[in-house]
This record gives structure tokens, C-alpha cells and sequence, in this order.
């Protein structure tokens, strides 16, 4: 491996054979590897795994976020471990090569964490070959094309492209059973996919909701002629202005309908993009399933999940939208709300996959929304 600052590091390659380039960023969560790597929001990502038991409980097809992995490539300390689970199908190993993902093992992963903690994000290049020929022409040539995730539309790139009713599960999962077959579709929503992970969708239609879900630049128009209760803004990878280019004349026209929306992750910040906030690139991004958010509504701390390299900047909030939820690593904006709207949006994740369930809550709360809104129609 070899980072845009000249730094090498050699180890054993893992998964399929080859080169890859990608920003490269660390994700300190202990559990849910599969669930990572199928994430859209990692789209063009090396993900350094900070936990060194990597495989330890194998894969399977519950655990896809999405139809195959997103990331570019991962790095991880240790050998890969033999799965030791219930659940397992299939080996890790055997899953990146199904897959044709390219990894390296045997690094030192504290050490370079610290080098991205301390001088911020950076490109890098992995290069798998069993027989250790290794061309550095190549090599260079890639990490001399790989882009910078700075002005960035990767939204395009992951999302849907055409409309579709989600129907691969009607509920959350329960151990040792298949999906709770409950979903009476008291409300319709419509989730723009700029990158949703399917545990959001699931959990969306765990509060009886059935789903359209439609590409990143279907028109508000097409939308709102969908006659939906609700709006979501899902989840998704790169940078928000250059996704907003698009993005957000839609938001904004949606804006206008007072229908209730939510927004998540790159759908908060093109929300509050549309409001007219700003975003910028963080220093190496928040990656893990152990961030405390502190709840300023609730006046409690939450133990979220998160997955972003870019954030709502805080001096740009406009009149008439309050911050409810703030980060306790660094205090940058974690939730906003219209006021006098039902309109909201968290930058955690608050699925829970893989993370804790403290947020959970929000789905119903967005779902209240759109009872109190069906009322007064």
C-alpha cells in the first residue's frame, strides 16, 4: 500500500487480486465489517478497520446494506479469522473474492490511524499479487488519477435508477427468524436515494410505511405527483455541494409542500444546504458506531452510529432552523429542525447497522409527523 505522501507499507494481500485507489479512512466500530463494506456512503473508500478481529463471524445475505460492496478496498491488522458464527454462509475471505474486493492485512492499523487522525484524510493505493510483482508504473498512475473527494458527486453513482417499491423486508430482523411480516402501509413515503442502505428502508417500513424509493434526480414534480405522506432524504456517499448541484432545487421545491421530511447523513446535509447552510470537508470525518450526540431537546446523550466525511458548518445556520443534536467529540452539528415545520434531519445513523439503537426513535417520530400532517388534511 502506498499513501499520496510517499508512505509504504507492505503486507499480505487479501481478497481478489489487483489494484485499487480510494481515499483512505479508518471506522472504529467493533462488529458489522459486512454491513460497512456494503454501505453506499463508503463508495470510493479504502475502510481501515480499527478492531483487529476481522471474519470472526463469516457473512451472509441478511447482512448486505446493498446488492454488492461499495468501498474500493479495506485494510485490517490481523490475518482475516475463520468464521465462528451460526449465522455464517460464507468465509470473509471467500466473500471479497466473490465480490472482487481487494484488501491488505498484516498493518499496522494504530499507526496509521494516528497518521490520519493527525494530518487528516489522504488517497492511497493497495496492490494485491501472490506473486509479488508488483508495477509501480501502475501504482502511481492510479494514485496519480484518483480524485480528491472534495467536489465530488458519488450520490449518482450509487443511487437507484429507476423507481421501485421496496418489498426485501417488511420489518427489522429478528434472531433465529426471518422479518417480521408487519407492514400495513398506513403511510406512503417517498425516499430519494442518493445511497440508502436498506436497514433505513426497513426500518421505515417497521413503522407501517410502504416505500417508493426513487433515483437521486427524479423531479419534485414526479414526487409530489406520487402523492406521498412523507419525504426521505437518505444516506449516501461524497460531497454534499457538488451532490447539491441537482439535489437541491429538488429539496427545495419539496420544501414548499409542507409535507413532513426527513433527512439522514448526506440527505441532512443537502436539507440543510437547501436552507441555506453551508458544508465543509472534515479534518479525517467520523467513522463508528460509539459517537456520543448530545440530544439538546431531550437534554440526554445518545450513543449513535456514523459514517461521514463532511459536516454542516455550524456559523452558516440560518434563522429559522434550530440545531437539536451536537457531537460530543467535537461539538460540529449532528441534527437540525425547521421551526414551525415538520421538517428535520440527523448526520448519524440512526438504523443501527452495525451501532446501537438509541435513535431508533426518529423513525417514529417522523411517522407522527405524518399522522399529525394526515389530520389536517
Amino acid at each position: 500500500m502506498i499513501l499520496a505522501d510517499g508512505t509504504v507499507f507492505w503486507g499480505k494481500g487479501i481478497g481478489e487480486e489487483k489494484i485499487t485507489s480510494g481515499e483512505i479512512c479508518f471506522n472504529t466500530s467493533i462488529t458489522g465489517y459486512q454491513e460497512i463494506l456494503t454501505d453506499p456512503s463508503y463508495a470510493d473508500q479504502i475502510i481501515t478497520f480499527t478492531f483487529p478481529h476481522i471474519g470472526n463471524v463469516g457473512t451472509n445475505s441478511d447482512d448486505m446494506e446493498s446488492a454488492k460492496p461499495v468501498a474500493k478496498g479495506l485494510i485490517v491488522k490481523g490475518n482475516i479469522t475463520n468464521p465462528a458464527n451460526f449465522r455464517s454462509v460464507l468465509s470473509f475471505e471467500k466473500w471479497l473474492k466473490k465480490f472482487g474486493l481487494v484488501g491488505i492485512s498484516g498493518i499496522d492499523t494504530r499507526k496509521l490511524t494516528e497518521k490520519i487522525r493527525e494530518n487528516g484524510s489522504l488517497n492511497g493505493v493497495i496492490q494485491h499479487s501472490k506473486n509479488r510483482k508488483f508495477n509501480f508504473y501502475k501504482i502511481r498512475n492510479a494514485l496519480k488519477k484518483c480524485p480528491n473527494m472534495e467536489g465530488l458527486d458519488l450520490a449518482i453513482k450509487v443511487s437507484t435508477k429507476k423507481p421501485y417499491v421496496w418489498k426485501k423486508g417488511k420489518g427489522k430482523w429478528k434472531l433465529k427468524s426471518d422479518l417480521q411480516k408487519k407492514n400495513l402501509n398506513h403511510y406512503h413515503v417517498v425516499a430519494i436515494d442518493y445511497g440508502a442502505k436498506r436497514n433505513i428502508l426497513r426500518c421505515l417500513s417497521e413503522n407501517n410505511c410502504k416505500i417508493t424509493v426513487v433515483p437521486a434526480k427524479e423531479s419534485a414534480k414526479k414526487i409530489l405527483n406520487r402523492k406521498p405522506d412523507g419525504i426521505f432524504l437518505s444516506n449516501g456517499p461524497g460531497d454534499p455541494a457538488a451532490t447539491g448541484t441537482y439535489a437541491v432545487p429538488i429539496v427545495k421545491e419539496l420544501t414548499k409542500s409542507n409535507l413532513p421530511i426527513f433527512g439522514i447523513c448526506l440527505g441532512h446535509q443537502l436539507l440543510a444546504i437547501t436552507l441555506g447552510a453551508k458544508t465543509k470537508k472534515m479534518h479525517h470525518g467520523h467513522r463508528g458506531a460509539n459517537h456520543p450526540v448530545k440530544n439538546l431537546k431531550r437534554k440526554r446523550v445518545e450513543i449513535t452510529s456514523q459514517n461521514h466525511g463532511f459536516v454542516v458548518d455550524s456559523k452558516t445556520i440560518p434563522k429559522g432552523v434550530d440545531v437539536t443534536h451536537l457531537s460530543l467529540f467535537d461539538n460540529s452539528i449532528e441534527g437540525i429542525k425547521v421551526k414551525n415545520k415538520p421538517i428535520f434531519s440527523v448526520q448519524f445513523h440512526p438504523e443501527a447497522s452495525p451501532g446501537p439503537q438509541d435513535t431508533q426513535y426518529l423513525f417514529d417520530q417522523f411517522v407522527m409527523l405524518m399522522k399529525k400532517n394526515a389530520k389536517k388534511k
